[in-house]
């Protein structure tokens, strides 16, 4: 059984490399990490695995991929690119790897949290432009963070919110307890969080759940972090909401559409902070990616 790592960038290859052992299922590393879907066909040439980093795969494309039964992908964002249930018609299943880079993305959203409350893109963009912007910020100490999902990244933003002196509120679909955290319902959250922090797989329950309604019983001045994903907000009502001040700042690592275009609205607004869909980029992160990667084709092979 034969894999090919489809869109390796330089950094996951050389990971993929090293971590390699002896009598492990041949993986062809293909280092484009800017392929199209159109190459998949190509680039697989019959293979059974496709180890994916962030390439989306259609349906109608895997169905020309010959011999293809499995798709390892690289985070547990897979909906975001590819349909795993029309690709289970196919007879291909879809592998997800979850908690390899809980702290790196956490601490991501602590920054972007900082950022945000600090307005340091801001007066950075103004300084480097010759303006001596000085702007209040928001004192994060004391005030109430408010999580929307919680598994392993939410509880590491927890801990270390919690370690900065913020109280920590949080709501799950389903019932959860962590010490520190105090667990309410979604309303509550909303209301009472002087920030919050989306940490929602997407799904169909997901997606477009924080509505213009939503956004509205949030508290005025509230800042919004996202290193989820995009598509569990609407975008408009979140734009409207960062124009009129209700949302005092957006700290935003992921977007609708990948990459972001530059005449983006999102762009154009001084009260938001963006970062390039990069939350997960640590080397201890990929480390461990790889690793988990590696871990399901040796299974897969195995049967």
């Amino acid at each position: 059984m034969r894999g090919v790592f489809v869109d390796a960038n330089e950094a996951l290859a050389l990971i993929m490399e090293r971590l390699e052992k002896p009598g492990d299922p041949s993986v062809r590393i293909n280092r484009d990490p800017d392929i199209k879907p159109e190459q998949y066909p190509e680039i697989l040439d019959g293979a059974e695995i496709a180890i994916v980093d962030h390439t989306a795969l259609p349906t109608d494309v895997a169905r020309t991929c010959a011999g293809l039964k499995h798709v390892v992908f690289l985070g547990t964002g897979a909906r975001s690119y590819m349909n795993p249930e029309e690709l289970a018609e196919l007879g291909i299943s879809v592998h997800l790897i979850k908690g390899y880079g809980d702290t790196a993305v956490a601490e991501s959203a602590i920054a972007l949290m900082w950022a945000s409350a600090r307005v340091i893109a801001m007066m950075d963009r103004e300084m480097r432009g010759g303006n001596w912007l000085r702007e209040d910020g928001m004192q994060l100490t004391g005030k109430t963070l408010g999580l929307i999902g919680f598994g392993g990244i939410a509880a590491e933003v927890a801990r270390i919110a919690s370690g900065s002196g913020m109280k920590v509120i949080a709501w799950n679909r389903s019932p959860k307890s962590h010490p520190g955290v105090t667990f309410t319902d979604l309303d509550t959250v909303l209301a009472k969080s002087d920030v919050v922090s989306l940490h929602l797989l997407l799904n169909d329950e997901t997606r477009g759940m924080i509505t213009r309604e939503k956004i509205a019983k949030m508290k005025p001045g509230i800042i919004l972090i996202n290193t989820a994903r995009g598509a569990i907000i609407d975008e408009q009502a979140m734009i409207d909401a960062l124009k009129s001040g209700h949302i005092r700042h957006a700290g935003l690592d992921v977007f609708n559409i990948e990459p972001l275009p530059g005449d983006h609205p999102l762009t154009k607004l001084p009260n938001v902070t963006l970062s390039a869909h990069s939350a997960f980029r640590t080397p201890e992160a990929s480390e461990n990616l790889i690793e988990a990667a590696w871990i399901h084709c040796r299974r897969i092979v195995k049967g």
